[in-house]
């Protein structure tokens, strides 16, 4: 990563983790979700809410945890929020693509999401950064209720 590169990632996760989007309760949500990684105590509590014709109609955060983990919470509801399901899955496997394998370049499709390729270099940021994915992940399998998912269990499986 070049440093002009490098700068900006960190201006990125920075801002996202400082001021996060989509950050609170989600009252009318469809389905809930909370997510732990045991490894550094970073937490995530999901909601999600789906239209009538199934898109994720609207979708927010809260929890704490490292600056990646919440920047990368943040950026991932901005980015999927009004898509449908098959538009999450896609843009889901993109970025776990980009955080854990060498690709060449990043999807334009992940807009900013491709700052994020930077963790990739530190595998124990990996579960951070993938934290919100596997719990927006989750919810697409719900149609409704509560769960739990854990990075130590369930990152084994895409």
């Amino acid at each position: 990563m070049s440093p002009e590169l490098e700068e900006l990632y960190q201006e990125v996760i920075l801002d996202h983790s400082r001021r996060p989007r989509n950050f609170g309760d989600l009252p009318d949500a469809t389905v809930r979700v909370h997510g732990d990684n045991p490894s550094c105590g970073d937490e995530i509590h999901l909601g999600v809410k789906f239209g009538a014709s199934g898109e994720l109609q609207d979708i927010k955060f809260s929890g704490h945890g490292c600056a990646i983990s919440q920047a990368s919470a943040s950026l991932m509801t901005t980015k999927l929020k009004g898509k449908s399901r098959a538009e999450v899955m896609e843009t889901f496997r993109a970025f776990h693509n980009l955080v854990t394998d060498e690709v060449a370049e990043a999807p334009k499709m992940l807009g900013d999401l491709r700052l994020m390729q930077g963790v990739r270099k530190f595998p124990q940021r990996v579960k951070c950064a993938m934290l919100a994915w596997r719990a927006v992940e989750q919810a697409l399998q719900q149609t409704t209720g509560e769960s739990t998912i854990s990075t130590e269990t369930d990152l084994g499986s895409s």
